[in-house]
């Protein structure tokens, strides 16, 4: 008999959740992300990014997290960080996500999320963390040593994953361990300290791994990738110097699709028929690879042309895109405040909020009621400078987040107890701190 971890079971785990998706979606909460270390591209799409809109379309709570903290686990700056999370805002919407059905937020935006990590790391040894595969894998690739943040890597994805109370993620087989750890983590918390989390399952990927045009992996520190939106002046030299079936060294040599590199990208964008055509001219050697790669290019130019058109609408509105992630981490700091009340009442800790709790509900109702209810932006008039013309961005606890600026460079000041304020006193607070910031660094 197959042990609980096993794939085996976890694939029939994963079979019953497709099924019980069909009947009854609303049960499910999706939770599933990305680092934004780059474009997204065709194995994110077909591996991940496809289910998650369906899943959506279904009526799954989805929910998406750009996992900007994470960057850092394995490389040593962010720069470029804020263009990458829009750029993968910009590719999510361009692939189906609806920012009305599917929550979209930034893993920094979130705070309470990761106060989770103390008490789930008190849950799981050294050893269990050390033998990850995963966890090995990275570090093997990253050329890093093995860090604090690296080795607790699947911890703070038990905590992505369970902020929302999330019970399936879709994954690959490669990202079962980390699963498997998450349901470990949920069940030792809840048999310690109480029922808080529910019990996490995998749904596995049903599309079978894309190559990288090189044959590896489809990476993109690899450089093999195909990003979503690719233009054809970029997509094209790509495709014509791919590798094929290594069997076809002249053009006369017959060769096979079960070994050829561009085959399953056919398999994925071309129609069966043309796929039945391509078998049967490769294998007797009556077209060639040449043949083979302008066919692939015809689909995948039909395929991300969709994709592209909605992209440059979206790079034309930047606005649209900040509002869209602003409203995304609303929303998740909401469902965090709420988890990490849960967890507190578990743990006992609550005595240090019990005399301003019904203080912090009431200021943070009055906040997300001053960011609906905000008049025109408040024009902020500095000695020797330009007037400014901020917003309140996001209300946390009895705190407000004002800001001005627009598309990715925005600036912003915290206020403390910025709900309580009226609108001429909340301008001379940020006027006065903003006196004391260089607010153009």
């Amino acid at each position: 008999m197959p042990n609980e971890n096993s794939y085996e079971v976890a694939l029939q785990k994963s079979n019953a959740i497709r099924e019980g998706l069909a009947k009854t979606p609303e049960k499910f909460t999706m939770l599933t992300g990305d680092r934004p270390t780059g474009r997204l591209h065709l194995g994110h799409y077909f591996g991940t990014l496809k289910g998650r809109v369906e899943l959506q379309n279904m009526g799954a709570k989805t929910n998406v997290l750009i996992a900007d903290y994470q960057v850092i686990t394995d490389r040593d700056t962010t720069e470029h960080i804020q263009d990458n999370v829009y750029n993968m805002v910009m590719d999510y919407l361009a692939c189906g996500i609806d920012p009305d059905k599917t929550m979209i937020y930034a893993h920094s935006a979130v705070p309470a999320a990761n106060q989770l990590m103390l008490p789930f790391l008190s849950l799981v040894s050294e050893a269990e963390l050390a033998r990850n595969p995963t966890v090995k894998a990275e570090m093997e690739a990253s050329g890093h040593e093995l860090t604090g943040l690296l080795l607790t890597y699947p911890v703070h994805q038990a905590c992505d994953i369970l902020f929302c109370k999330g019970n399936v993620v879709p994954v690959g087989r490669d990202q079962l361990p980390h699963i498997e750890l998450t349901r470990t983590i949920a069940r030792r918390f809840n048999n310690r300290y109480g029922k808080v989390f529910p019990e996490v399952d995998a749904l596995l990927s049903e599309t079978p791994l894309l190559p990288g045009l090189d044959g590896r992996k489809m990476s993109k520190s690899y450089g093999n990738s195909i990003a979503l939106g690719e233009e054809m002046d970029e997509l094209r030299p790509k495709i014509q110097n791919m590798l094929t079936d290594p069997k076809r060294a002249r053009r006369k040599d017959p060769g096979d699709p079960a070994t050829c590199n561009l085959f399953p990208y056919h398999q994925l964008l071309s129609s069966q028929q043309t796929c039945e055509e391509i078998t049967a001219g490769c294998t007797t050697a009556s077209i060639g690879c040449f043949d083979c790669k302008k066919l692939l290019i015809d689909a995948l130019d039909c395929f991300l042309q969709p994709m592209r058109e909605r992209r440059r609408a979206l790079e034309a509105d930047p606005e649209r895109l900040r509002a869209i992630l602003e409203d995304g981490n609303r929303k998740a700091r909401a469902e965090a405040e709420q988890t990490m009340a849960d967890v507190r009442k578990r743990l006992l800790t609550t005595f240090a909020n019990t005399h301003s709790l019904a203080l912090q509900q009431t200021m943070f109702a009055m906040g997300e009621a001053m960011i609906a209810e905000q008049p025109e932006p408040l024009v902020v008039r500095l000695p020797g400078a330009p007037d400014r013309r901020w917003r309140i961005a996001a209300a946390h606890g009895d705190c407000l987040w004002v800001e001005y600026g627009s598309g990715t460079t925005v600036h912003r000041i915290l206020i403390d107890g910025g709900p309580a304020h009226t609108y001429p006193a909340l301008r001379e607070r940020i006027a006065t701190l903003a006196e004391h910031i260089d607010a153009h660094r």
